[in-house]
């Protein structure tokens, strides 16, 4: 059906080109030359004979470019149908002003003689693609100024709080803790799974290196997970970043166009983010930050306050409100004392810290 379209209207765009061409020529005094005969004569009736020859022209064309046409317009029907609306929107936007703009340009353009009709359908498709590219790529520019314009009406909270992405990269999928922190929530929106980075994953897990296999398993198991466990947004990043290159460079060039964060553990990624001015997310660096203050064989002063539950122990606290519990430590409340510590405990309900006093350690 696409087909008889793309054919009708070269059919029409011929027609029209070749009436207004023959119409100029014969307008300004140009003899027709009559390409069977080779003799010029007057063109007959008017200017339907290059209508005639422009239609079949167009129509020749059109045959030969739908094959291509139709590709490409499947290709960009499936890209589209794989975005959020949330990129859907600009585009569309962008190319209705295109077309706008197009239209308020047309009567000035038609008057031009002979190319007049063809240079304002070629300057409205122009237009409308430069529009739609534009708009698509300053989605998030325009997010933030239509969120302003609602000052009034939207918390500032869920103004600022936007989709942001969060594209991952293959050592972090790999490493597997990025599941367990999109499970505690702190992982706000969308997560972005290049699709470069997707077969690479593919080709670690096909490699004939047992370890290099697993490790590919386990990552494309980590990201079904993901997909099919975890409230959180996940997007398939389907469109090729047509620079050739490694896997990091790609990602640091699609954080650059999305305007997004690089989630790794890679240091050198890591390095090179900072340099591009890409904003970084290291898990290496959050595990730093939460781990625990004291490890297990550090001495550390503390005031013993109370009782704890257990007979004879003591407990005391940080300054940051972690508890600890003195083995042994009843007979020291209310002094200060040197403690070893034993064993450090992390739930979701805190930390805490098992010692014992030092002196006891010194007497054994």
């Amino acid at each position: 059906m696409m087909k008889r379209v793309i054919q009708a209207v070269g059919l029409l765009m011929g027609a029209l080109i070749g009436h207004e061409l023959s119409s100029w020529r014969s307008t300004g005094g140009a003899a027709w030359m009559n390409p069977l005969l080779g003799m010029p004569q007057a063109a007959p009736s008017g200017s339907s004979f290059g209508a005639l020859i422009g239609a079949f022209a167009g129509l020749m064309a059109a045959t030969a470019m739908s094959g291509p046409l139709l590709r490409s317009l499947q290709q960009g029907i499936d890209r589209a149908s794989g975005l959020p609306v949330r990129e859907l929107l600009p585009g569309a936007a962008g190319l209705t002003a295109g077309i706008g703009v197009g239209s308020l340009l047309y009567p000035f353009l038609s008057n031009i003689p002979g190319v007049g009709l063809l240079l304002a359908a070629a300057a409205t498709v122009v237009l409308a693609y430069a529009g739609m590219t534009i708009a698509s790529r300053k989605k998030d520019e325009l997010g933030e100024w239509f969120g302003a314009r609602k000052a009034g009406q939207v918390p500032a909270e869920e103004r600022s709080s936007y989709e942001e992405h969060k594209i991952l990269d293959t050592s972090v999928i790999i490493d597997g803790r990025i599941a367990d922190i999109c499970k505690t929530g702190f992982i706000e929106g969308t997560l972005v799974i290049p699709e470069f980075v997707l077969e690479e994953l593919q080709h670690i897990a096909d490699s004939s290196d047992l370890l290099k296999r697993n490790r590919g398993r386990r990552g494309l198991d980590i990201l079904n997970k993901i997909q099919k466990e975890l409230d959180v947004k996940v997007l398939i990043y389907e469109e090729a970043v047509e620079e050739p290159g490694e896997v990091d460079s790609k990602l640091v060039k699609l954080a650059k166009a999305m305007r997004g964060k690089v989630v790794t553990n890679d240091f050198n990624l890591n390095k090179v983010c900072e340099l591009q001015g890409v904003s970084v997310l290291n898990i290496n660096d959050l595990a730093n930050a939460v781990k625990p203050v004291v490890l297990p064989g550090e001495e550390i002063v503390v005031q013993v306050i109370k009782d704890g539950k257990e007979h004879g122990q003591g407990v005391a606290y940080l300054d940051d409100g972690t508890m600890i519990v003195v083995e042994g430590g009843r007979d020291f409340i209310g002094t200060t004392m040197e403690v070893l510590v034993t064993s450090v405990l992390q739930t979701s309900a805190g930390r805490m810290i098992f010692a014992k006093p030092k002196l006891l350690e010194k007497a054994l």
